[in-house]
């Protein structure tokens, strides 16, 4: 039994081991249900797992890394799976004949957002005809690529976006949907909604998530239901005047009637007893626009009316027939302002005389002079008439009449959100409301107190109205932080008054975006050590939105408030950056510095060097430098002896500053002997002894170079070396030679020593030769006598040129030996 379950343990061991293989879907019996599992996360879905073959080994479940027990002979397996780990795995597996086989379970994990908004870039306010973008914002979603956002103006879908990617886990992610505002979204209610879709084997129903309702806020110009409108009334009876605008935001209205003075700011206009036709213009303005809708109020005039009509001067009355005058002829008077006209005649046959005027008429007079008054002049298209009776005739005249009236307001303003960006064309606006005549008016545009731009106006209405100036301009980064103004003037010729007050605008202060740079950089500057930084640098970097600024040494950013040392100096980048672009500037930066010295404190010279070059000190600009010994000055260009070490001191000056350094001078120098080289005799089996001394910086090696012998030897003394020859033979003469060196250089000495018992031995020898030559010349001399005696030879040589008998020659060398050629 121990051992059954030994082996049991076994199989189960190499089974679990096994099941960390890679499953394969070929010939699977294996059957999973469900074969799929879409999950909420955190749910846990009970999944069976079923054989068809019965003969197994058992089967098993692994989950994550951990893997269940494996149950023998049986048909299915069910596990509840845990879906609180994104990336869960599942897997069933199967023992066949010693074989593993498996199946992976797919699945997916979901879960809806926690929220869903709707937002703008902007400020939440739109403006008609302007593009701007919704954004809906989803968060923590997951799986985003079943993910959908619909996008809801009211009840009707107007846009939809669907999104990709593989990411398993929750993510937040936005959708955008862009549009061109119109006055119609004002007040509506816009949302997006947050929809899974996780195919056929998901859930049914899946909550979508709505953001809550965005209500739209538009701003747009006035826009009038009626453009013109008649209106009939019976004379004196009181009449009231609509003005239907619909703006945002709300429109104000501003009346002005011919004859009438009216104050009211309403969209409704109330005349009591009116006595003439007139016009009124109503005028509706917000920031956004301005529009304006006329209305003409007819009259009908009663009898009493009628008949003051039909008595009007018959048209054929010439003035030219009359010596009428009127003074003065011509008027310019304020609406408001009081007029008074005279009309006189120099004929003497005059009947009577009168003014024909809705406004303080004169009925027939018997007189040559008349004046009209009125203390008020309100009346927009008054046309007062003198008429004059005489005998025979009648006569008529008419004053020129300007009533004027200055603007209201004047405003200036922009077609966009009042911010520009360099290089692009924009419009300013000058508004300028309720002024008559216009054909009298010129409006001035300023930019601070200069002139830029002016413009007259044309017409003939007579009566007030609202125009406006546009001046086209392209921005520029000098406009930004600019006043702009525009100024209404009404120039009323010569009769008019010697002052009319200009009505300007309030100023106008330009924003312009531009791109960053660097404004007045010049290409190199010079400063002290520690006492700059390059935030210090007097470089404006100019850009709108204000720009930020990064320095780049060697192209690695550096800390800008950091003061620069003397190893600094260089080059320097600028990299200026904001929305709209950035650029670079560069500048060479010179650190200069007071004299400083990295030497040390001691230094090796060689004879004849000098000063110059040695020990120079950190400066910039270069310092002047001098050189002290025991407190005297030594020149740069001093060569230095062999007795010139010593403690120096050098001082350096510039104009930052001063520094002292002492250091030591160490002057090397070639070695030297004061004695020359000699000879030495002496006796065979005698004493000597040779000293050699030598001086050097550094102190030199000395040896000799001797004949090696048992009764050679050789003692040191400091800086000399003896040596001494005991018992002296004639091996040992010879020449020898004392080295002294060291790196600057070497000498020598000689001394030869000559023993006197070796000049005998040669004088010997040489007796032996010269007694050995005259024996054998003695010899060749007898040897030739008996050649004689016996016949005489010649020896001729096989190689010579001719048939002559010659004889080879003989010839005898200096050792009494004869030689030959061999």
């Amino acid at each position: 039994m121990r051992h059954l379950k030994m082996f049991g343990a076994l199989m189960l061991m190499l089974l679990l081991c096994d099941a960390d293989s890679t499953c394969t879907t070929d010939s699977n019996t294996l059957i999973l249900d469900p074969p799929e599992v879409i999950g909420k996360y955190n749910e846990s879905v009970p999944v069976n797992c079923s054989g068809t073959d019965p003969y197994h080994d058992g089967m098993y479940w692994k989950v994550g890394n951990t893997t269940y027990e494996m149950r023998d002979e049986i048909k299915f397996f069910l596990k509840s799976i845990s879906l609180s780990n994104w990336d869960q795995t599942a897997q069933c597996g199967l023992r066949l004949e010693g074989d593993i086989e498996c199946k992976d379970l797919k699945i997916t994990i979901y879960k809806t957002p926690d929220t869903v908004s709707v937002s703008t870039r902007d400020d939440g306010q739109m403006v008609e005809g302007r593009d701007y973008s919704l954004i809906c914002d989803v968060v923590n979603v997951a799986p985003v690529q079943n993910l959908t956002v619909k996008w809801y103006h009211g009840n009707e879908t107007v846009y939809t976006e669907m999104f990709g990617g593989t990411s398993v886990t929750p993510v937040n992610v936005s959708s955008t949907w862009n549009i061109t505002a119109q006055r119609d979204y004002n007040g509506e209610l816009f949302r997006c909604e947050a929809e899974l879709h996780l195919g056929p084997n998901g859930p049914e129903l899946i909550p979508t998530v709505s953001s809550p309702d965005y209500t739209a806020v538009v701003f747009y110009a006035p826009e009038l239901k009626m453009d013109t409108e008649d209106v009939q009334v019976h004379e004196g009876t009181d009449v009231s005047l609509t003005c239907e605008a619909e703006g945002n935001p709300p429109p104000t209205f501003i009346w002005t009637c011919q004859g009438l003075n009216v104050s009211e700011r309403t969209n409704n206009l109330s005349i009591s007893q009116i006595s003439t036709s007139t016009t009124c213009n109503c005028t509706a303005v917000n920031h956004y626009g301005s529009t304006t809708k006329l209305i003409h109020v007819h009259v009908t005039q009663t009898v009493q009316s009628a008949i003051l009509i039909a008595m009007a001067i018959p048209e054929e009355s010439k003035q030219e027939d009359c010596s009428l005058k009127l003074t003065p002829a011509v008027a310019v008077v304020r609406y408001g302002d009081p007029v008074s006209i005279n009309c006189s005649t120099s004929d003497t046959d005059v009947s009577g005389m009168g003014w024909e005027t809705p406004v303080n008429g004169i009925g027939f007079t018997p007189t040559t002079s008349l004046t009209w008054t009125v203390p008020k002049l309100e009346m927009w298209d008054i046309k007062p008439l003198c008429f004059v009776t005489l005998k025979k005739k009648q006569c008529k005249l008419t004053p020129n009449i300007t009533l004027y009236k200055t603007p209201d307001t004047v405003s200036v303003s922009t077609r966009d959100d009042g911010q520009m960006v360099e290089g692009r064309d924009y419009s300013f606006i000058c508004d300028v409301v309720n002024v008559a005549p216009v054909q009298n008016l010129t409006v001035k545009w300023y930019r601070g107190n200069e002139t830029v731009h002016i413009q007259m106006f044309g017409g003939t209405s007579v009566t007030p109205v609202s125009v406006s100036s546009t001046w086209n301009i392209t921005a520029q980064r000098d406009y930004n932080g600019e006043l702009f103004r525009c100024e209404a003037e009404l120039h009323l010729g010569p009769n008019g008054p010697e002052l009319i007050p200009t009505v300007s605008s309030p100023d106008y202060t330009a924003v312009v975006l531009y791109k960053p740079l660097m404004k007045a950089c010049k290409i190199h500057y010079v400063y002290v050590e520690h006492e700059f930084s390059m935030d210090m640098l007097p470089c404006e970097a100019d850009g709108n939105p204000p720009p930020t600024v990064q320095w780049y040494y060697k192209g690695e950013a550096i800390n800008a408030s950091k003061p620069l040392t003397r190893t600094q100096s260089g080059t320097y980048t600028a990299k200026v950056v904001n929305a709209l672009g950035n650029s670079s500037t560069s500048v060479d930066i010179t650190i200069e510095s007071s004299p400083s010295f990295t030497c040390s404190n001691r230094y090796n010279v060689r004879k004849d060097d000098n000063l110059q070059s040695l020990c120079e000190p950190e400066a910039l600009p270069k310092p002047d430098t001098t050189w002290f010994k025991d407190g005297e000055k030594v020149a740069t260009s001093h060569r230095f002896g062999k007795y010139d070490s010593g403690t120096y001191l050098l001082s350096a000056t510039n104009k930052h500053g001063a520094a002292n350094h002492t250091l030591y001078l160490n002057v090397l120098y070639a070695p030297t002997m004061n004695e020359s080289d000699s000879v030495f005799e002496m006796a065979p089996g005698g004493n000597v002894t040779f000293s050699c001394r030598a001086d050097g910086n550094p102190d030199p090696v000395i040896y000799w170079n001797n004949v090696s012998a048992q009764n050679v030897m050789v003692a040191s003394r400091g800086r000399q070396i003896d040596i001494s020859v005991m018992g002296a033979t004639s091996t040992n003469a010879g020449v020898y030679i004392c080295v002294a060196t060291n790196e600057v250089g070497s000498v020598t000495r000689s001394v030869t020593l000559k023993i006197r018992g070796k000049t005998s031995e040669i004088s010997l020898l040489w007796l032996i030769a010269v007694m050995l030559f005259i024996v054998l010349v003695v010899i060749i001399i007898l040897c030739y006598k008996r050649s004689k005696k016996h016949g005489q030879y010649s020896f001729i040589s096989d190689k010579a040129k001719d048939d002559s008998d010659r004889p080879i020659p003989m010839n005898t060398m200096s050792n009494g030996v004869q030689a030959g050629t061999y």
